[in-house]
């Protein structure tokens, strides 16, 4: 990983002679180096997808860091970065999308919109519905 990058403590660790096929469901960080095939879920826990890694998978996660091969969607609550030599063969949604130069990354990129709670959105809507009635 890369100067800089602030990850909680890794809690669980695959190494390169790991091969899972299955579910891998965790909390806080894990990270991979092993081949993985399946499915990739926390709810709000990191994955960090080693050099070596080759993930098989969908991946459901709080935070992504990619640095290896994933094929399969990657949909984080916060934030996905990819970094060189990562690849990536499938689509990523996440508030915040880093995709570093050296990157290969074949899919759709999608940034969801923070969300508005429906008390805010029903106010903001009603004001711009009075607004516009006000000028008729």
């Amino acid at each position: 990983m890369k100067k800089g990058k602030n990850v909680d403590s890794i809690s669980t660790f695959l190494g390169c002679d790991a091969c899972i096929e299955g579910t891998i469901e965790f909390r806080g960080t894990i990270r991979i180096d092993g081949n993985v095939k399946g499915k990739i879920c926390s709810n709000g826990g990191t994955v960090i997808i080693g050099e070596k890694a080759v993930v098989n998978a969908e991946i459901d996660v709080g935070a992504a860091i990619i640095m290896g091969m994933v094929n399969g969607a990657v949909n984080a609550g916060s934030k996905i970065e990819i970094y060189p030599p990562g690849r990536v063969v499938g689509n990523i949604q996440a508030q915040v999308i880093l995709i570093e130069a050296g990157v290969t990354f074949n899919g759709r990129c999608s940034m969801k919109a923070r969300t508005v709670s429906s008390e805010k959105a029903a106010d903001s809507t009603d004001k711009h519905k009075n607004h516009k009635d006000d000028k008729n």
